[in-house]
């Protein structure tokens, strides 16, 4: 049996710094990790400009998200370190994953940032629908539970250290089966 990798998912809204700080983290671990963010698989997704009516693009995103959480497990299936990056606003996002990776190694990381830094970090970007961030905070943390929370407001150095000792240290309770177990009994 092929050795199984880390999943390291990183949750929160848009803007809140997860790339940033899995960039961090990455330039600071001594072993080759994989970084996935959900916003790859829109960039390699083909044709943005088809002519589709709005339930054709939603069905089309959910595909997209639905095959980055099958990417995800399937490179810690592999025997990768991963380390991705998602924005769990949607119920069946979380629920999908949690029916793909019974006895992986997953730790969930919500990444939150102040308000105003949020909004400040949507608008200089220039890609993002403002308000979008703020809106989606208050549900990619709805399922409550996690193994650690990182504030970004002010940088990636101190969220990025507190991810390397939960990398270093990890609890032998996860959040993903908490949620798992909680779900199955809901």
């Amino acid at each position: 049996m092929a050795p199984r990798g880390r999943l390291v998912l990183l949750n929160g809204p848009t803007s809140a710094g997860k790339t940033t700080v899995s960039h961090a983290v990455a330039a600071r671990l001594t072993t080759p990790w994989l970084l996935l963010p959900v916003d790859l698989f829109h960039q390699i997704r083909t044709r943005p400009d088809a002519d589709l009516t709005p339930r054709e693009w939603h069905d089309v995103f959910r595909r997209t998200r639905a095959a980055y959480h099958r990417a995800l497990t399937g490179a810690v299936s592999s025997g990768c370190d991963v380390i991705g990056d998602h924005v769990l606003n949607e119920p069946w996002r979380l629920d999908d994953l949690l029916r793909l990776t019974p006895g992986l190694d997953v730790l969930l990381v919500h990444v939150t940032c102040s308000h105003a830094e949020l909004r400040r970090r949507e608008k200089a970007r220039g890609d993002r629908d403002l308000g979008t961030a703020v809106m989606q905070e208050r549900q990619v943390f709805q399922h409550g539970d996690c193994d650690l929370t990182v504030d970004t407001t002010y940088g990636p150095d101190e969220p990025a250290a507190a991810l390397l000792e939960l990398i270093r240290r990890p609890p032998t309770d996860r959040a993903f089966d908490r949620l798992r177990a909680s779900r199955h009994r809901a």
